[in-house]
């Protein structure tokens, strides 16, 4: 009987040989004769719902899943996975759409909630899983840290491959590991990229990267596990120049020639969809929102259109 880890080999096996950089960008519509993407929900912007509730809102709204958090002040606490997790995903399950990715604060095999939450989500038939993100230690250089955290990861590979589950870092604007594409590069450089690899954020990246965030997929394309849709644009807060989260297709971020280019290296991953903007509080996974539930429902079944579009007409 074939395991869910030789699943998870043959898949990525698989997209090894996939032919990137030989296809014309105007013939690669017929490379996907599935027009829709597998877009799941993040359960940050849901946690003022109880799991049920969760999942029939995700079912309803026309999600095909749940990116399920499972961390400090998460839908389900790291401490309590062992028993809320099973619960959560035969709630979300129940309502009618599916849970196969979880973000979580994991970073070490050596921290035992951890390694609960990975043998918790294995159980539970979970995917994908994010990490957190990884700090610079003060003691050491960069170059140091790196070489710290790719150590860490190769053993998350290992132990992804024991329980049949795939690993994602994500790329996050900001000082932390994993701003420049160059910093994923080097941790994921000697772990099994079967298990782990990285959940690739495009508004990040073109938050970080400015004109050269192509130049970063063509260098991440072939690690990317899941991929997470935001958008973005810079405006002037109190004077000083932030970026400034907005719904998708009002921002910076270049859906058409990112999606193209997704299609050129024929990648379909599964998304995360984040909304990141003013929804009340829903959008900093508060527990209780100042606006009605209704304008972060519409928010999410806007922006879920406005991606299903964009990647059709790519």
């Amino acid at each position: 009987m074939a395991t869910r880890r030789d699943f998870v080999t043959k898949t990525a096996k698989a997209a090894c040989f996939l032919p990137f950089g030989t296809i014309p960008l105007h013939n690669l519509k017929s490379f996907y004769p599935d027009s829709t993407l597998d877009i799941n929900i993040f359960s940050k912007h849901l946690q003022f719902l109880d799991y049920k509730t969760t999942g029939e809102m995700a079912a309803e709204m026309g999600f095909s899943g749940v990116d399920l958090t499972v961390r400090p002040d998460g839908h389900v606490l790291p401490e309590l996975v062992k028993t809320d997790l099973p619960k959560a995903i035969e709630a979300i399950k129940a309502s009618g759409t599916k849970c196969k990715m979880i973000t979580t604060s994991i970073e070490s095999i050596d921290n035992v909630l951890d390694v609960d939450i990975l043998k918790a989500a294995s159980l539970e038939q979970i995917e994908y899983y994010r990490t957190n993100w990884f700090k610079y230690h003060e003691n050491s250089s960069m170059p140091d840290s790196l070489l710290i955290y790719q150590n860490e990861v190769k053993k998350l590979g290992n132990l992804n491959e024991e329980l049949g589950l795939i690993g994602c870092y994500q790329n996050h604007a900001g000082v932390s590991v994993g701003a420049s594409y160059w910093e994923i590069q080097k941790i994921l450089e000697t772990v099994n990229p079967a298990y782990f690899g990285t959940q690739y954020d495009i508004r990040h990246a073109m938050v970080e990267g400015g004109y050269s965030w192509e130049n970063g997929l063509e260098l991440l394309h072939s690690k990317i596990k899941v991929i997470v849709l935001k958008d973005f644009k810079w405006d002037k807060v109190n004077g000083k120049w932030e970026a400034i989260n907005v719904p998708i297709g009002e921002g910076m971020v270049d859906f058409t020639k990112y999606f193209k280019l997704l299609k050129h290296y024929q990648l379909k991953p599964p998304v995360s969809l984040h909304l990141e903007y003013d929804l009340g509080g829903a959008e900093k996974g508060n527990r209780e929102i100042s606006v009605d539930k209704k304008v972060v429902f519409d928010a999410m079944k806007r922006d879920l259109k406005k991606v299903q579009q964009l990647w059709k007409e790519a």
